[in-house]
């Protein structure tokens, strides 16, 4: 089947009260563990590149590559852009054959991030293509996105309707205390997130699709075992799942997922050269790490998102 738009997808994920997963791909071996786990799962997929996934592994071989899952797995599957930061690029990805773009205009003012997210979106609904706006801004750093904690914000309710309504955007990506990268929390710090926004979004947007970047747990096997390599992630810290559960229970139908899955590669990588040292087949070493991230997201599918079985 050709690729798809989340607009059907979010409206089962609304009704149904669970989210979709939405993950970060960059290599074959990224992609191929996910489409498995969504294989094993029945689950529908979105694949989303960032800009600089699109940078390491050229456009047209990502796209090939998830051409490739399709066909592999015979799934329902989006192909997003994720953080979008100016027309340009989601026009390209667009042009390229995405699905699904965001435009990521939260460093703006309240009326440029209108300006710049509805000058995407009219352009992508006139080629069949939806949009995700974003508004706050989420704090981290993960690929080309940096937000330091003085410039992270709370989204805040009374703008919601506005920004939906003049921008004709067909999701949108909140901040409620998510973080991009593996250090979420500082140490000691309790993680919270803000389900009062959320319901408050809801109530204001009722039906509409909320998003959660920044979401990745920071399974903390895959985290030991990069520390105990010599590693220098001591300190991480994630989003715990019942909180991500929680949320998907409510407005949020799709949820990013990227560090988890780096975490994953890294750790397959790193276990089996600490114990074969003198490997250097490639495929001896990127096949733990498939299989790390198959056993990640197919883990995410059930027990976080709840969306498996529900690819048909």
């Amino acid at each position: 089947m050709p690729f798809v738009t989340t607009t059907e997808m979010f409206k089962k994920a609304y009704a149904g009260a669970y989210a979709l997963g939405a993950f970060n791909v960059n290599n074959m071996e990224t992609i191929q563990g996910i489409a498995d786990a969504a294989a094993d799962t029945r689950a529908p997929l979105i694949l989303q590149v960032s800009a600089g996934a699109r940078k390491y592994a050229r456009h047209v071989y990502l796209m090939k590559l998830i051409e490739a899952a399709e066909a592999d797995t015979g799934l329902p599957i989006a192909v997003h852009l994720d953080h979008g930061e100016d027309f340009e690029i989601c026009k390209s990805c667009i042009d390229g054959g995405f699905t699904s773009v965001m435009i990521d205009g939260s460093r703006h003012s309240f009326e440029e991030n209108i300006r710049v997210t509805r000058e995407v979106t009219e352009y992508a609904h006139s080629r069949g293509v939806v949009v995700e706006g974003e508004l706050g801004r989420i704090a981290g750093i993960e690929d080309d996105v940096s937000v330091s904690d003085e410039d992270a914000g709370y989204t805040m309710p009374d703008e919601v309707s506005e920004f939906v309504e003049r921008t004709g955007v067909d999701s949108l990506a909140i901040s409620i205390g998510t973080n991009h990268g593996a250090f979420k929390f500082k140490p000691g710090q309790t993680p919270r997130l803000r389900f009062d926004i959320l319901e408050e979004m809801a109530r204001r947007l009722p039906g509409f699709p909320i998003v959660l970047h920044g979401a990745s747990s920071v399974v903390p096997k895959y985290v030991d075992i990069i520390n105990g390599s010599g590693g220098a992630i001591s300190g991480a810290a994630g989003i715990p799942e019942d909180m991500l559960r929680e949320a998907a229970r409510m407005a949020v139908c799709k949820i990013n997922i990227d560090t988890d899955l780096r975490l994953a590669a890294t750790a397959g990588v790193r276990e089996t050269l600490i114990s074969s040292p003198a490997e250097f087949d490639p495929r001896r070493y990127l096949a733990p790490a498939r299989e790390n991230i198959r056993e990640t997201v197919r883990d995410k599918i059930i027990n976080v998102l709840g969306c498996d079985g529900k690819a048909f």
